[in-house]
């Protein structure tokens, strides 16, 4: 199915106007912890709150001649609050005081809607997780079939990576939504901690401990790895899909609309063209992670190196990862399950998958583990060069003179392999 994708609100909270929006969100801030602290009139505090706006047009405009964006900011906004107020607002600041704080909101009110989308698709992978509880399939390690295991089995892995994906996500949200209002270098040479403090408390920030003009960007970088974290996890679900949408697997489908079409040649395709997407869009998250990381190491108290690569590693992550969230969802939900073909490839090769409790029973019945192994081994390897792996053991003398047919049929029951998942699936039920 083709993703209908229509929201917009990340994609607003980065744009132009919204980001001077923010930086008035904090100016305002400051001017109402100065009025707390006696140092702006309540008059004055008054008219700025009911006057202070900008107009981008007129900021762009000044910014051509000033060639500063947080001067022309300024600028208008004092055109608009009258020269009487102009005086009290950013008071004792420096550019990154406001521009640091605000983009912190930014990244705040972007990540409630990643929280939700990840809220949503954890809901959807528990419903079916419980729902394909006992639908029996292949597990595979190296790519190979290894023993029977169930698909509901394989969504609740993918539900508790994406709780914990969640978690780091929520630790370095927690660990980027501070504030700073510290002046140049940081010192608070003509602003007091106070202001920052109460600054802080109205935005619902935590104020840095420490600043030096700027936040340090370790915590930006940490909270783009959270990014990359939930964007890698979504490609490894992606791709399980993709393998188990092979035409000789043929587990599992996309969605496939009415009227959609898999290939401009061929019209049989039906290609899992989703998860191919979603597995290219984590490559673009991770290589933004790596902007992050380099970001860490600025000249001194600061620069501005990591300013030009902020503007856009951090929306066009968070929109991406908005974006994958919301269409793994959907794949999700749209998700062909094809139950029979899942069991179908248990039972490949006369159920050699169930070698290891034949091996078990001969040790059980006198064998010793390296004699046992070698007689198991000989009829697996017979049975995948086109043999039936259940019948050449009921051939042969050296099994079926210690273990009867009823023993040997008791190895390849399904639900003693499984006996155990429901303990498993207990620790998800809250």
């Amino acid at each position: 199915m083709i993703d209908r994708y229509s929201r917009e609100e990340i994609k607003k909270i980065w744009e132009l106007d919204s980001k001077f929006n923010y930086y008035l969100r904090v100016e305002i801030a400051v001017c109402e912890a100065y009025a707390k602290l006696g140092k702006i009139p309540a008059d004055n505090l008054k008219e700025i709150k009911e006057k202070a706006s900008f107009n981008v047009d007129r900021i762009d405009e000044i910014e051509k001649e000033v060639r500063h964006d947080v001067i022309a900011f300024l600028t208008n906004v004092n055109e608009t609050v009258g020269e009487e107020n102009a005086k009290y607002i950013h008071m004792g600041l420096t550019s990154s005081d406001v521009i640091d704080t605000a983009f912190a909101l930014q990244i705040i009110d972007s990540s409630k809607i990643i929280l939700n989308d990840l809220n949503d698709l954890l809901e959807t992978l528990k419903e079916m997780a419980f729902k394909y509880k006992n639908t029996v399939c292949i597990g595979r390690s190296h790519g190979v079939h290894a023993e029977v295991t169930t698909f509901g089995f394989k969504l609740l892995n993918w539900l508790d990576i994406l709780q914990r994906a969640m978690k780091s996500f929520e630790y370095a949200l927690n660990e980027i939504s501070v504030g700073q209002i510290s002046g140049p270098v940081g010192t608070y040479s003509n602003v007091e901690p106070e202001v920052e403090k109460l600054t802080c408390e109205f935005l619902n920030l935590s104020p840095a401990k420490i600043s030096t003009q700027i936040i340090s960007r370790d915590r930006h970088a940490k909270f783009l790895s959270s990014l990359s974290v939930i964007a890698s996890v979504i490609e490894q679900f992606a791709t399980e899909i993709r393998h188990l949408q092979k035409t000789e697997v043929r587990e599992v489908e996309e969605g496939f609309g009415k009227n959609q079409k898999g290939s401009s040649a061929m019209p049989h395709k039906k290609n899992p063209v989703l998860c191919e997407n979603l597995c290219g869009l984590a490559r673009v998250v991770r290589a933004n992670m790596l902007a992050a990381f380099e970001n860490i190491n600025l000249w001194h108290e600061r620069d501005i190196s990591h300013s030009s690569t902020e503007r856009i590693i951090f929306p066009d992550s968070l929109i991406l990862v908005d974006f994958m969230l919301h269409r793994f969802n959907n794949v999700m939900q749209n998700l062909v399950v094809h139950e029979d073909n899942m069991l179908k490839n248990t039972q490949l090769y006369g159920g050699v998958v169930y070698s290891q409790k034949v091996l078990l029973k001969l040790v059980e019945k006198g064998y010793t583990r390296e004699d046992a192994y070698r007689i198991v081994q000989k009829h697996a390897l017979d049975a995948l060069q086109g043999g039936d792996f259940k019948s050449g053991l009921m051939s042969d003398e050296k099994v079926t003179s210690i273990l009867s047919n009823d023993e040997i049929s008791s190895c390849f029951d399904v639900e003693d392999y499984l006996h155990n998942i429901g303990k498993v699936f207990d620790r998800f039920k809250q």
